[in-house]
């Protein structure tokens, strides 16, 4: 595979990590409408799935109580959703530059490699349900492979171009 080809797999794959959180950003803020719409959307479920239904109303009531009488909770979900966007951002220059910017994957891929013992051990101290949790770990299997073989892609961009400038690529 040359390096051209190779080039528009890493971005092919850059763009998917990037649009995932993005999208985790924008919609981290309007939570208590987000939940409110899936709630009415589960309700015909409520019969076979009732504890996902009864979390969820939970997390509603949780959200509407919060925004009321503790609006500045909320503002945590409005740095988080921030955080997402920025990250989103940063995965700009692996797509300019794919191996200068390859420690932007790095970082990537060790966080979330990081989401899995965060939700582990925070999940229960939070008493969130197991099935939530598998939710919450769902991010880090869906956005580690798409940046793994960004990585990969990047790495073998880099041997190609030391073997035909005969500079050592660094590991």
């Amino acid at each position: 595979m040359d390096i051209e080809e190779r080039l528009r797999r890493t971005r092919r794959w850059l763009w998917i990590v990037l649009i995932g959180l993005f999208l985790s950003g924008a919609t981290a803020f309007p939570l208590e409408i987000e939940v409110r719409w899936l709630l009415r959307a589960l309700d015909p479920l409520a019969g076979q799935l009732p504890a996902l239904v009864d979390w969820i109303e939970r997390v509603h009531t949780g959200l509407v109580t919060a925004d009321a009488d503790y609006p500045f909770l909320l503002y945590g979900t409005d740095w988080l959703a921030f955080a997402h966007l920025v990250l989103a951002v940063a995965f700009w220059g692996p797509l300019r530059d794919p191996v200068r910017n390859v420690w932007v994957v790095q970082v990537g891929m060790i966080a979330c490699a990081g989401i899995i013992p965060l939700a582990v051990i925070c999940g229960p101290i939070r008493d969130i349900p197991w099935f939530w949790t598998l939710i919450d770990l769902s991010f880090a299997v869906g956005a580690f492979p798409p940046l793994w073989f960004a990585y990969r892609h990047i790495r073998a961009i880099e041997a190609s171009t030391a073997a035909a400038t005969g500079v050592p690529a660094t590991s």
